[in-house]
């Protein structure tokens, strides 16, 4: 069990190491010939994605809104009736006008 711990996070780690690298590769090829941007380091790639992360996905796997209220919703949906996720969908759609 222990072992399969330690492949995971190296495995982690990896993935991290090698979004970052993509991330500066791509920087460095479309940025500075599309908007005149100075090209970026791997660290800086690195901190560009933990920004990223903290403005856009938030802290853990919740997103930016908290934790919970996607499960509340999923919950709550699967409790509907038929005609109660139709009449949720339709004030949804029509801006509740119906």
């Amino acid at each position: 069990m222990r072992h399969s711990h330690f492949l995971g996070l190296i495995f982690i780690i990896a993935a991290i190491a090698a979004f970052a690298a993509v991330t500066m590769l791509l920087w460095n090829w479309l940025m500075p010939a599309i908007f005149g941007l100075k090209l970026l380091t791997y660290w800086q790639a690195a901190g560009i994605l933990v920004l990223a992360r903290l403005l856009f996905g938030g802290i853990g796997h919740h997103g930016p809104f908290g934790h919970g209220r996607g499960h509340k919703f999923r919950e709550k949906w699967q409790n509907m009736s038929e005609e109660e996720r139709k009449a949720f969908m339709e004030a949804k759609w029509h801006g509740g006008s119906r």
